[in-house]
């Protein structure tokens, strides 16, 4: 059968494109555990299926299922280093590791990707201001964390850290920053620029 990799990607980019952030120039993943797919659709965890949450899994279910937490918004073949970005709002990444299938009925194996996730339900850690997801997007809040790196925190205070900038504007260079800006955060994308100001 084959295995899900879920890995809870909280943390916020400052950095280099990656949908996957650590607060620094590169990306990082909480631990990660197995599940088995549950059968529901013909591709595992298709754009616009669910999963569940579990304590230490994700299975795949249906959309209508009272089990159903959150919902597949788009879904890549490979590893999410090098692969496209997530959209914008996504609350979090679950890595699919590549294994075969037994039986009939379903694909014979499952190629490792990535589903970027959205909750069906508040709260949305991706939303601008919202203090998580795998990206840092125009909207958001950052503090410094040490040795030029940065990490998101929600903006209206209620993280564990106080937010001390604002990503006020993505752009594609520097120069199109307005004149306020005080940090430029690296987000990644097609602006990966961000103008940051105090807060």
């Amino acid at each position: 059968m084959c295995a899900l990799l879920a890995a809870l990607l909280a943390g916020c980019s400052s950095a280099n494109g990656s949908d996957a952030g650590d607060g620094r120039l590169g990306a990082k993943a909480s631990p990660s555990s197995a599940t088995q797919p549950t059968g529901y659709g013909a591709v595992f965890l298709g754009v616009d299926e669910c999963s569940s949450f579990g304590t230490t899994s994700f299975t795949e279910v249906p959309c209508t299922s009272e089990r159903a937490a959150a919902r597949v918004i788009a879904r890549y073949d490979g590893d999410v280093s090098s692969g496209p970005v997530c959209p914008a709002t996504t609350d979090f990444v679950l890595h699919i590791s590549a294994q075969g299938t037994s039986g009939t009925g379903r694909d014979s194996a499952v190629p490792k990707g990535y589903a970027c996730m959205r909750n069906l339900e508040p709260p949305h850690p991706g939303d601008p201001g919202g203090g998580g997801g795998p990206r840092t997007i125009a909207g958001d809040c950052v503090y410094g964390s040490g040795s030029g790196q940065v990490r998101e925190t929600a903006c209206d205070g209620s993280g564990q850290r106080k937010p001390q900038y604002k990503v006020v504007k993505a752009v594609v260079k520097r120069a199109s920053c307005p004149a306020s800006t005080a940090l430029y955060v690296q987000l990644g994308g097609p602006q990966p620029v961000g103008c940051a100001r105090p807060v």
